[in-house]
């Protein structure tokens, strides 16, 4: 078999690819997944549970941000305070007046985004710490009241699609 030479091949050759470039790829590759599912997680949710997912990012975010205020991390800090000011922005927004508790909430986050600017500014972990000691509680009720309203809509759900009640 000495000397013998294949035929060329009908097929371009494929680039050569490095493992650090195919591995970037596989993770690029990963993370727009990750985006695809996360989007299609918010437009699919119901508003109860888009209203929970925000509070929990409000305290994920506010965790980070004084974590990397207490490790002197600035730019991070900055980065995970005005994402959760985004937050309360978005929670104040979407408040409707027709409730007799808006107003109350409304001042809530008023004080939560003044804090957080203050926080920021002067790179203060106590008063980022301020902000979660008062959201944590909030998002756990609202967390309780999306359970109660969910459970409350299982009946229903039984009553209308029934095959799906023993699934």
């Amino acid at each position: 078999m000495t000397g013998y030479a294949f035929p060329p091949s009908p097929f371009p050759a494929a680039p050569a690819a490095t493992g650090a470039v195919r591995s970037g790829q596989n993770v690029a590759q990963l993370r727009a997944a990750q985006a695809r599912y996360q989007a299609d997680a918010v437009m699919s949710a119901s508003p109860e549970r888009l209203l929970t997912m925000l509070y929990d990012r409000l305290v994920l975010d506010l965790e980070r941000g004084e974590a990397a205020q207490q490790a002197a991390d600035w730019a991070e800090a900055r980065t995970q305070l005005q994402h959760a000011q985004a937050i309360v922005a978005e929670l104040n927004a979407s408040l409707a007046d027709t409730w007799e508790g808006s107003a109350g909430l409304r001042g809530v986050y008023a004080f939560l985004t003044s804090t957080l600017i203050d926080a920021n500014v002067s790179r203060d972990p106590q008063r980022t710490r301020a902000c979660l000691d008062l959201v944590a509680p909030l998002r756990d009720a609202w967390h309780q009241a999306a359970q109660q309203v969910g459970s409350a809509s299982a009946p229903a759900v039984a009553t209308a699609f029934p095959a799906q009640a023993h699934a």
